[in-house]
């Protein structure tokens, strides 16, 4: 194969560039060698073969990337993966902004910690109520398990994980194995780690889902209210930020002059610690909104963001057709 690959997607900025890569090789080695895979299939062999650099990413970016419809946003569920439409409000955008920090997420271990803890609060959730516990890798299984909603989980986990942070000892205690046994849960760069937030990790996790499920509902609504969607964006940040722990004070700033710019919501987009955030705005204020944020945050930041074209880092986006292939006549 001779490959020539170009990209317009800013590098490390949360917008799966990496993903995008990923995906687009997967579909045009398929293609050429003439392996015809279904799109859920090449998704589903991307979300996996990501994890070989070390980080412990999902399938949500592969997902979409493949299965993504013109004028649609998506509900994505997994195990198996599957896809539903989600109408969007007519009279809104969405805009995106970099807020030109990059995070290379596999040069750290932030990304993978809040990975460990998220499986580690499963863990401890799932032993504590006397299931198998070995075998639970994600916090979504746990209402499965116990047979409740998502929107019930907040008593358990405040119950069961009440300490805000666990030493590894008192995992090891809790789960009644060894700190070797201990360490086969974590990944290689999050060893060295001997503290642990489970409360705060979980919380943001079901508390997320809920959203997701709240802004589907409200979109699929006649009168969608459109600031509900905002306020669910808003609190999603917030959580991000304050539960997760994912965000950046200059991500932050970018995400609240969005919200002076006339955004009914903006939060933080892709893994986190820099990045994009995206703002849902009226379409007859998108123009105002553009100059306000290029204004009041751009213009301020020329030192840090040396040569930026605000044309390629604040633009208006809107769902579109996933990967496919062209083919030439020569």
């Amino acid at each position: 194969m001779d490959v020539l690959v170009r990209g317009t997607v800013p590098p490390s900025a949360g917008l799966s560039s990496s993903s995008a890569l990923v995906c687009a090789s997967a579909l045009a080695t398929t293609y050429v060698n003439r392996i015809f895979l279904e799109k859920s299939e090449l998704a589903s062999a991307c979300a996996v073969s990501e994890r070989y650099i070390g980080t412990q990413g999902g399938g949500m970016d592969q997902a979409i990337g493949f299965l993504a419809e013109s004028g649609k946003a998506k509900l994505i569920e997994f195990n198996p993966i599957r896809t539903s439409n989600v109408p969007l409000p007519l009279d809104v955008v969405f805009v995106v902004s970099n807020s030109c920090v990059a995070m290379n997420k596999a040069a750290t271990s932030q990304f993978n910690r809040r990975v460990i803890e998220c499986r580690l609060a499963a863990k401890v959730l799932a032993k504590k109520h006397g299931f198998e516990w070995q075998e639970v890798q994600k916090l979504a299984e746990i209402p499965v398990l116990l047979e409740k909603d998502i929107s019930d989980m907040k008593s358990v986990i405040e119950h069961d994980l009440s300490q805000k942070s666990y030493s590894r000892n008192e995992l090891c205690s809790i789960l009644d194995i060894t700190d070797d046994e201990f360490m086969t849960i974590l990944s290689d760069n999050t060893r060295h780690l001997e503290s642990f937030q489970l409360l705060d990790r979980a919380k943001h996790v079901f508390e997320e889902a809920a959203r997701v499920r709240k802004f589907k509902a409200i979109c699929e609504r006649d009168n969608n209210e459109v600031h509900e969607l905002g306020r669910l964006m808003n609190e999603s940040h917030q959580s991000c930020r304050d539960l997760y722990e994912c965000s950046h004070p200059i991500l932050d700033e970018l995400v609240k002059t969005a919200l002076d710019a006339g955004a009914i919501g903006s939060r933080l987009t892709g893994a986190g610690w820099g990045g994009c955030c995206v703002s849902l705005v009226m379409k007859n204020n998108v123009d105002h909104f553009m100059e306000f944020v290029k204004k009041n945050f751009y213009e301020k930041r020329v030192e840090e963001c040396p040569g930026i074209d605000v044309n390629c880092a604040m633009f208006v986006t809107k769902p579109s057709e996933g990967a496919a292939v062209y083919t030439l006549e020569v």
